[in-house]
């Protein structure tokens, strides 16, 4: 029986880097760097989060503005806060519409596993079980 093929991995090498790679990489990487906004470069070019291009360009040298760091830090984090409290006044709204839990994959949700994971009826056995009561007489 044959071997089977390994599909290619589409995501550039230097975006699956490990720190200790991304560090080797990127002392030869900074001197040639041409753009304005050194962490924004880095970021794009490596893959990585604010807060780790933050850490990895201090640990090359690079002087970064501790304003400049803090600021970026806390306006990533009220994003985040953000989208935590959109997703969770989804889920109150469909709540309250239904009288159920629901999110964006099942329309009920029953219960969770140990894991935390939802259990319950997906938006597709939802339609299917309404499109059979249309039917009946």
């Amino acid at each position: 029986m044959a071997k089977k093929k390994r599909k290619p991995d589409n995501t550039p090498r230097r975006k699956r880097f490990k720190r200790a790679q991304r560090l080797e990489a990127a002392r030869s990487w900074l001197p040639t760097y041409e753009g304005k906004d050194i962490v924004k470069g880095y970021r794009k070019r490596y893959g990585v989060d604010f807060r780790c291009a933050f850490t990895e360009l201090e640990m090359l040298g690079v002087e970064i503005d501790p304003a400049r760091k803090e600021q970026t830090l806390r306006d990533v984090e009220r994003q985040a806060e953000i989208r935590r409290q959109k997703k969770l006044e989804r889920a109150a709204e469909l709540e309250s519409t239904f009288g159920w839990p629901q999110d964006d994959r099942f329309a009920m949700i029953i219960g969770y596993t140990s894991g935390g994971a939802p259990y319950g009826i997906t938006w597709e056995e939802w339609e299917d079980i309404q499109t059979e009561d249309d039917f009946e007489p």
